[in-house]
């Protein structure tokens, strides 16, 4: 049995009480040696944000408090959470009281959580609660070309679905700068072959670029891979990045939720490309449709 398939597509009755000892931690190594990310901090920075629409405990007079966890933790981190894992932990905590106050508990959840995760990962692990959604949700995003809706897309011919970077370079564009995203990211897990939905946004800028249409053949050819969400985002900034070189490269995935749980890894070749606000747990950002 590997590491990661420990829970996955088993059947595990969720545990009663906290138990902190489910988590799963698993490499990330196993994945980038796949693709040549020897040294992964070279090549590019990053983090995860989790969010987790299933949290909740109870106070100590009874009453359950329910709302969203949002967790981020850095690409440099030895290993990922596996999220059924992370699903029945947080699941431990449903008839656990925490606390007389709200605040009290919150913050006791909150902490808990932080450490646990950050113990597990050898890593700091940021955690915020949130019991309503903000008046404003800011998003990292929104001046992306969509790529299905660029003109001739649907006369286009799509025949690769197993991951191509010979894709990419089918039309190769002169200098420039793009934004770009497609809500057609589609994946497996690694382990349950169960499919994961998505949206990938690009932006890169290099004496080369892809063109338009390469890209989405690309993006397309992903479907039916078998990896973890991280795994997906970091192939795709290797290509890219192997392919044309360039000044400036970041890679996001945001994943529609499976478990009541969604994953969005962000990748670039220098910190002042991330996204601002999805890396940040106190900040939480709007979804896009298909979250």
């Amino acid at each position: 049995m590997t590491t990661e398939d420990k829970l996955l597509g088993k059947q595990v009755e969720y545990p009663q009480h906290y138990c902190p000892a489910i988590l799963v931690a698993v490499p990330r190594r196993q994945n980038r040696e796949i693709y040549g990310i020897d040294h992964p901090d070279h090549l590019f920075c990053g983090y995860d944000s989790w969010h987790a629409y299933e949290a909740s405990f109870i106070l100590d007079n009874g009453i359950p408090v329910a709302g969203m966890l949002k967790i981020t933790y850095p690409a440099s981190s030895p290993s990922i959470v596996e999220s059924k894992s992370l699903k029945l932990y947080l699941g431990s905590f449903h008839m656990e009281a925490l606390g007389k106050t709200l605040g009290q508990a919150v913050d006791r959840f909150v902490a808990t959580v932080a450490a646990d995760l950050s113990a597990l990962l050898c890593t700091e692990v940021k955690v915020h609660f949130y019991e309503d959604a903000p008046s404003f949700l800011p998003f990292d995003f929104n001046d992306y070309t969509l790529l299905e809706k660029e003109p001739d897309t649907y006369a286009l011919q799509f025949s690769v679905y197993q991951e191509n970077p010979a894709l990419l370079t089918e039309n190769i564009q002169e200098a420039g700068e793009l934004k770009v995203c497609s809500h057609l990211l589609k994946s497996n897990c690694k382990i349950t072959r169960q499919p994961d939905w998505g949206s990938l946004y690009i932006h890169l800028k290099g004496r080369t670029q892809p063109a338009y249409a390469s890209l989405l053949k690309y993006i397309v050819s992903l479907r039916n891979e078998n990896h973890f969400h991280e795994e997906i985002c970091e192939m795709t900034f290797k290509r890219l990045s192997d392919l044309f070189q360039p000044e400036i490269l970041m890679v996001s995935c945001l994943y529609t939720r499976r478990g009541g749980i969604d994953i969005c890894p962000c990748r670039a070749n220098k910190p002042d490309y991330l996204p601002h606000y999805l890396p940040q747990a106190d900040i939480l950002t709007q979804r896009n449709f298909r979250q």
